[in-house]
């Protein structure tokens, strides 16, 4: 670049950072965000699923401005949409969008348009990004887990959970087990079981690796709340690898025991002899 303080172009723009304090902004981590989109274009993908009824004529926003505002929003803290009147202030962020920034009412209605199939649509497009890399790989190993998004208000669907001892959401995530990517999030109710729906979203994730990747090798990790017979009536029927957690039980310690005995055995005689 031919200056040092050159972030990134645009259009016909150049943005610098210097220390003249002619646009302050306290959001500069949207540039990263902008970088990243640029880059692999992830928002640009999904709002690519989304069928636009709108007339067209009337238009001023697109789907994908509108999720970008909204994805970008969240991830510099602003996880209300009211902070868009605030938003249209910021001197980088209504450079980031042309300084067309959509109003709270508008992002309300898009964030509640969306029906079931558009939701499958956007979870196929996550999968379908992944299986765009698994070029060349011979072996694929599926991290199944679920974890605790702690909530706070009355947001929909946040139930209490006994087990974490506060209102949240159960989210669960598929994950590529060697490079960490994601896979596909499913965002679930508080009060979700660790298993619920996962063989079924696993069926399918399968089920498209296999049409691009017929001969690759596909194993699956996840604990004890996975064991279901659903599951293993899914790997016995699509040839799946599997590493599984058993819970406990006395009947499986017993069985155990000897084994855990000659590991330990083993162990000590090893640790004599040094």
């Amino acid at each position: 670049m031919s200056n040092k303080d050159t972030l990134f172009y645009k259009k016909n723009k150049a943005y610098l950072v210097n220390s003249d304090a002619q646009n302050l902004s306290s959001d500069g981590g949207i540039l990263i965000a902008e970088h990243i989109e640029k880059q692999h274009g992830l928002i640009k993908n999904i709002s690519n699923t989304f069928l636009d009824q709108r007339h067209q004529n009337y238009v001023t926003h697109s789907y994908y401005d509108m999720l970008k505002q909204l994805v970008f929003s969240i991830l510099q803290g602003y996880e209300d949409v009211n902070d868009v009147e605030k938003l249209k202030q910021d001197a980088l962020i209504k450079e980031i969008f042309d300084e067309k920034l959509a109003s709270q009412p508008t992002i309300s209605r898009f964030e509640n348009s969306f029906d079931k199939i558009q939701i499958f649509n956007m979870l196929y497009a996550w999968v379908d990004k992944y299986i765009e890399t698994l070029k060349g790989r011979k072996e694929v190993i599926i991290d199944i887990d679920g974890t605790d998004a702690e909530t706070h208000g009355h947001p929909q669907m946040s139930l209490f959970k006994d087990f974490y001892g506060h209102f949240m959401y159960n989210e669960l995530f598929f994950h590529d087990g060697q490079t960490g990517q994601i896979i596909v999030p499913i965002l679930r109710p508080g009060n979700a079981h660790s298993n619920w729906w996962y063989v079924s979203i696993l069926k399918r994730i399968v089920e498209k690796i296999n049409v691009q990747y017929p001969d690759i090798k596909i194993i699956i990790r996840a604990d004890s709340g996975f064991s279901t017979p659903k599951f293993y009536k899914l790997a016995k029927e699509k040839n799946l690898k599997y590493t599984i957690a058993i819970a406990s039980n006395a009947v499986l310690k017993r069985r155990t025991q000897l084994l855990a005995n000659c590991v330990n055995f083993s162990y000590v005689k090893k640790e004599i002899k040094k």
